[in-house]
């Protein structure tokens, strides 16, 4: 799930940073790939709040099928039900194949670890923009963000089974 972020310094920092780690992510991962004997692809999934129920992603999920033939009168009442629903977010994985075996990986989960110190994903708490990745006017520091990019990827993939 996204970060907590309260504060709006780092909700600020955050959106100067989130698109250029993804890039290089996505770049440091294809480099990777170049070398290794797994096969990788990227897939658009549906994220949901891990406690909603089969039942209500059914509904929410209808819902929005339902909404895109509506009628005006009916897609009022629609959203006003949506509203009173989770709203699943959009992800991204990189799915990993090699002999049989598939592993898929939360593209955003990546990033969040990239942009923040300490990032958890079982954690619910603020997070903090890691600093390091930013110079002295608040722009992108682009060679800490790369190496901490390929730092990470470097992990992922030392971590794959053999």
């Amino acid at each position: 799930m996204p970060p907590t972020i309260s504060d709006p310094v780092t909700w600020q920092q955050a959106e100067i940073l989130m698109q250029p780690a993804f890039i290089r992510l996505v770049d440091n991962i294809r480099k990777e790939l170049e070398i290794s004997s797994w096969k990788g692809n990227y897939q658009d999934v549906t994220v949901w709040n891990p406690d909603t129920t089969d039942e209500v992603k059914t509904l929410v999920t209808q819902l929005l099928k339902e909404l895109e033939s509506a009628t005006p009168e009916q897609a009022l009442k629609i959203r006003q039900n949506l509203a009173e629903l989770p709203t699943p977010q959009p992800g991204y994985h990189l799915c990993l194949q090699r002999q049989g075996k598939e592993i898929n990986i939360d593209m955003w989960e990546l990033c969040y670890q990239i942009c923040f110190l300490d990032y958890s994903s079982t954690k619910n708490s603020d997070v903090a923009i890691d600093n390091t990745l930013l110079d002295d006017t608040g722009d992108v520091d682009w060679h800490n963000l790369d190496e901490k990019t390929k730092g990470i990827v470097k992990q992922v993939f030392a971590e794959l089974p053999d």
